[in-house]
């Protein structure tokens, strides 16, 4: 289970999400949606501890982590929670100097200190999982964003994580590209990887997500399956930014 209780996030004056609650059972996809601004990938980041939430509570697995204003977190408690996730970032942030497979063994052989010949033949089973063994030994600039992603994807992938965060895998590919990810995405979820997700693709959230979690103004304002929210949304708000998005029935899946 991965648990977030009245998470508060603010910056100075800025209250950037409040008061927000999501759970999440093992071997599901959430998918937070909303406008730019929304608060759905700093929420995302707060999962992970790359933003310290104000107060509240993040919970994953048997880890437990408690904020409040004011009071410092200490180093080794962010990192024993860190390492239940694995994060996919928007522009893929592969090392440009090192090859597809030796990106997918970096965090192996350096942070968990792992044999590189382990490391390597975990990182092989990873790449064939997402359809890049083919480009092991290939330099990220060599490779499509498509391609870059998925890399990317094997690399979150590699130390198991309890969850895989992904903010907003396909936005900075083409429609086609994006399909490709999509593709491994979902075959990740019918796998029964745990993901949570911020993303303006409502194809990825319909075909990929149990739940939606549509966020504005940094507080959740509806949440349900994906079929009710991009098609029968209760509250007004959640109607007129889907409606904003033209989205069809072909949306949902």
């Amino acid at each position: 289970m991965i648990e977030l209780t009245n998470i508060e996030k603010r910056f100075g004056d800025n209250v950037v999400l409040k008061d927000v609650s999501v759970d999440m059972p093992e071997g599901t996809v959430t998918a937070l949606v909303g406008p730019s601004g929304g608060g759905k990938s700093t929420l995302l980041r707060c999962v992970n501890l790359l933003e310290i939430p104000t107060s509240g509570s993040v919970h994953i697995g048997d880890e437990v982590l408690t904020f409040s204003p004011g009071v410092r977190v200490r180093w080794v408690d962010i990192q024993r929670l860190r390492r239940q996730t694995g994060m996919v970032f928007q522009n893929f942030q592969l090392f440009p100097h090192r090859t597809a497979v030796e990106n997918v063994m970096e965090g192996l052989v350096t942070v968990l200190r792992w044999p590189a010949e382990r490391a390597r033949a975990r990182a092989m089973e990873l790449l064939e999982k997402v359809g890049m063994v083919h480009k092991a030994d290939a330099w990220p600039a060599t490779l499509s964003g498509g391609q870059q992603q998925r890399v990317a994807i094997a690399r979150a992938l590699a130390p198991s994580p309890r969850v895989l965060l992904c903010d907003e895998p396909t936005s900075a590919l083409d429609p086609e590209l994006a399909e490709e990810v999509v593709d491994v995405l979902g075959r990740l979820a019918r796998e029964g990887t745990t993901m949570m997700m911020a993303t303006h693709d409502l194809r990825l959230a319909s075909r990929v997500a149990d739940k939606v979690v549509f966020l504005d103004g940094g507080s959740i304002v509806e949440s349900g399956p994906p079929g009710k929210i991009f098609s029968q949304p209760e509250r007004e708000r959640t109607k007129r930014f889907i409606a904003s998005l033209n989205v069809t029935a072909d949306y949902v899946i």
